[in-house]
């Protein structure tokens, strides 16, 4: 049984680009709340009886969810793992010293599993998120070292793992000591970016110059991470700083922005703020006319599937078929 086997005989990375496919399912729990939300937008979705009948092996991705609305970011990477054409089983993963204020505990109880259930398990990939706490120093946060763990058991039981936001500069602290620091304001709204390595596999078929949303009162700054040799910035945007970094040797993303967002995400920010008298300016470049009584238009939705399918692909190209291998440097 050898999960490579459909798809073996397309040279990686362009399969997903030069032939038609059909997107596989992702393998969730059917009373998930995302999964309605995940049907009705077309992603295909699989039930425990389907994928026991494909002889292949799922990818296994895990998703440690720091943010307090847990069922919503659910929903916005479900989607973009689940639209490739590989057969991808999701692991939801929480951590013990923190109880979210928006997600109820029966949610948490039936769909989630805490670090220490999950501990003894390999994954071919796994995403840490970020959370609404930039503003505090790392080592205030009350599951810091629980997370530095974490952390730390991503490199020898994860093949590749990608750090979101906050989770990524987290990450980039911990491995690297790339230090955060304040923004004046708010870097709120939709920026282009460039792409500065064209030939990196994770940016296969991106444009020389797209849209990215951005939301966060603190950065990372280029000349600290050119001092670390390990570290390659794929992505950049000239108003906001670095948005993604690649670090090959231990085979990690740190993505500071947000790709994954909703069409309505910088909105949903921007009028909780304004409804509870926060000053908060309008969006960069995201209302259309820069008038907050008009919908936004999605303007990084084919790009946000592109750079996780590209993620995606990559895992499948390099991962070992043995989960146990995993961190061995076997394959």
């Amino acid at each position: 049984m050898d999960f490579r086997g459909p798809v073996a005989i397309v040279s990686p990375p362009v399969f997903l680009y030069s032939i038609e496919w059909t997107p596989m399912p992702i393998k969730i729990p059917d009373t998930l709340p995302a999964f309605e939300t995940l049907v009705h937008e077309g992603v295909r979705l699989m039930t425990e009886t389907e994928a026991i009948r494909q002889d292949i092996r799922p990818l296994q991705i895990g998703l440690l969810n720091l943010m307090p609305n847990k069922i919503k970011t659910e929903i916005q990477m479900a989607r973009l793992i689940g639209a490739t054409p590989l057969q991808v089983e999701l692991t939801l993963v929480r951590v013990n010293g923190h109880r979210p204020k928006n997600t109820p505990e029966e949610h948490l109880l039936a769909f989630y599993e805490t670090f220490e259930e999950v501990e003894a398990r390999k994954f071919d990939g796994f995403i840490i998120t970020g959370a609404p706490i930039e503003t505090l120093e790392y080592e205030e946060v009350t599951y810091w070292k629980e997370l530095q763990r974490i952390f730390d058991w991503t490199t020898t039981n994860v093949h590749s793992t990608l750090n979101v936001c906050w989770g990524g500069m987290a990450a980039i602290y911990h491995f690297h000591g790339v230090p955060k620091y304040p923004l004046k304001e708010k870097a709120f709204g939709v920026y282009r970016h460039q792409n500065l390595q064209p030939s990196s596999v994770y940016l296969n078929g991106f444009s020389d110059d797209f849209a990215v949303p951005v939301s966060r009162w603190t950065e990372v700054r280029r000349a600290d991470i050119d001092r670390v040799p390990d570290l390659e910035i794929l992505m950049e945007s000239k108003e906001v700083g670095v948005c993604l970094v690649h670090e090959k040797k231990g085979n990690r993303l740190y993505m500071f922005n947000h790709v994954e967002y909703d069409s309505t995400s910088l909105s949903e920010e921007y009028f909780r703020d304004v409804d509870a008298g926060v000053p908060i300016k309008l969006p960069h470049d995201y209302f259309p006319h820069n008038d907050s009584a008009l919908p936004p238009q999605n303007r990084w939705r084919s790009h946000a599937h592109l750079f996780f399918g590209n993620w995606i692909n990559e895992i499948y190209q390099t991962t070992p078929y043995e989960l146990a291998k995993i961190g061995t440097g076997e394959r």
